[in-house]
């Protein structure tokens, strides 16, 4: 068994990072050689209590937000493993996760890049694995298609079924959150694009990986457990305007200019669409729960951003939905 560099970068998500390091301690002494903690200029004490209460941690204050890109590249430049964990700090990692996946790799060589089967904090599982994008499965989305066939192949999406998380196999993307990658492959490969901010580099990284004859696949008898957005619920709204930012960044990367306007017509048609749908939702009395209010926000914020471009991203970077909203309408 190889041995492991865990990387972890985190953007005030002190109380999610203190329940990673924790669960990287009982878990993985056998197999990890470092954690490595690239502290995204965090104002709520995350790199102070790493100091403090871990202090076989390498924590590298970057002084400023670099992204996860950035980030994530700045410690695997420095890291000592053979073998890479690249772990969001909203991950709990399960006794014998990181020894399953460090195993599977050292037992097929073809394979750069593994990851685990993970849950959600509410038990449910969350789906890992995904195709990547084209223009189809994009429409399917857009339309909801994959939400009324979510079992049909063609028609699924970007998201690959539930019973393709019940065995190991083969996959195009696997989610950013928890990956485990072979440093071979990653000095072949190069490492993440640092063109993307957050959001985008991890189908980005799964293509290269692809494109370069390395193989990816799902290792489900390796689990843990993902809370989701512990950094991205600071601030939302910037986080979707970031999601578009970095699709038509890979668009743009993978399929030229014209992928990049097809990619954006489709992102204009989906927000416009479910504009519409809340709207009606509200006028009827029926879009009153604060998950649905923060919709409404979001796609009205994200269909202004996809008109205006730049002359919106002050608007966003300060968090003002209603201006947003009541000036749209």
């Amino acid at each position: 068994m190889k041995p492991i560099s865990v990387i972890i970068v985190s953007w005030n998500a002190r109380n999610y990072l203190r329940d990673c390091l924790d669960s990287i301690r009982e878990t993985g002494s056998s197999c990890v050689r470092e954690v490595i903690i690239v502290d995204n200029d965090s104002k709520d004490g995350s790199a102070e209590m790493v100091e403090e209460e871990y202090p076989e941690v390498t924590l590298i204050r970057a002084g400023e937000n670099l992204g996860f890109s950035r980030a994530n590249n700045l410690a695997m430049r420095v890291a000592k493993g053979t073998t890479f964990a690249l772990v969001n700090s909203d991950i709990i990692v399960h006794p014998g996760c990181l020894e399953k996946l460090s195993v599977f790799l050292d037992q097929h060589p073809d394979v750069g890049l593994v990851g685990p089967r993970v849950t959600g904090g509410d038990g449910h599982l969350q789906r890992t694995c995904h195709r990547v994008p084209t223009v189809w499965n994009t429409l399917c989305r857009v339309l909801a298609i994959d939400r009324i066939f979510p079992y049909w192949k063609l028609l699924s999406g970007f998201e690959m079924p539930h019973r393709y998380h019940d065995k190991c196999g083969e996959v195009e993307v696997l989610s950013g959150c928890f990956w485990m990658a072979r440093k071979k492959a990653v000095d072949e490969v190069g490492v993440l694009d640092e063109r993307f901010f957050f959001y985008g580099e991890d189908i980005d990284w799964c293509k290269r990986f692809w494109d370069a004859g390395w193989k990816l696949m799902f290792v489900p008898e390796a689990t843990a457990t993902h809370f989701g957005g512990a950094s991205s619920s600071n601030s939302p709204l910037r986080f979707s305007i970031e999601i578009h930012r970095a699709n038509l960044k890979y668009w743009q990367k993978h399929h030229g200019v014209v992928g990049q306007g097809a990619y954006y017509l489709l992102a204009t048609v989906h927000h416009g669409l479910r504009l519409v749908v809340r709207m009606l939702k509200k006028i009827l009395g029926l879009g009153g729960s604060p998950e649905s209010k923060h919709k409404l926000k979001e796609d009205a914020v994200c269909l202004r951003w996809l008109l205006l471009g730049r002359e919106f991203n002050e608007l966003v970077d300060s968090q003002v939905p209603k201006a947003a909203i009541k000036e749209f309408f």
